[in-house]
Order: structure tokens, then C-alpha cells, then sequence
């Protein structure tokens, strides 16, 4: 896991194939929360989601970069209570 503490507010997250994932609202504990007008589709849309901070793979200038492509890594997007 990258170190999750070098990661930023409204910093972008893109999946290891360059595609936008979401946008950080913060990180809470080992998981990156993202803003709720950037997070979930369909009628999980409108209120935070959470990244595991074990699919981060990089934080490059200011951009999360994770491990899995961005089509996969939001079928592991979490609710908040985990």
C-alpha cells in the first residue's frame, strides 16, 4: 500500500488506465473518502464512497493512481460503514 498520507484534498484518482475514478474528499483511516458529486453511479449516486488504500498504487503530482483500471476499482468502492 502506498503511503496514504501524501494524498490531498480534491486531488484526482484515476485508475491504472488513466481514466477518472473520482475526486478525494479526505482520507479516513486506510480508505480514501471521495466527494459525493464524484462518487457511485446509478442509485448509489449522491453520497460518499471509499476507496481501500490498498488499491492506491502511486500519488504522482498531486494525482492518487491505483493499481486496478478504473472499470474494475469501482466495483471495490465502499460504503461508509465498510
Amino acid at each position: 500500500m502506498a503511503d496514504l498520507s501524501n494524498i490531498k484534498e480534491h486531488a484526482e484518482v484515476i485508475g491504472a488506465d488513466g481514466v477518472h475514478v473520482g475526486t478525494v474528499d479526505h482520507v479516513v483511516g486506510n480508505r480514501i473518502k471521495l466527494t459525493k458529486k464524484d462518487s457511485g453511479q446509478g442509485e448509489h449516486k449522491g453520497h460518499h464512497h471509499y476507496i481501500s488504500g490498498g488499491l492506491v498504487a502511486g500519488v504522482e503530482d498531486g494525482v492518487v493512481r491505483l493499481s486496478a483500471n478504473a472499470d474494475v476499482a469501482v466495483t471495490f468502492e465502499e460504503e461508509e460503514a465498510g
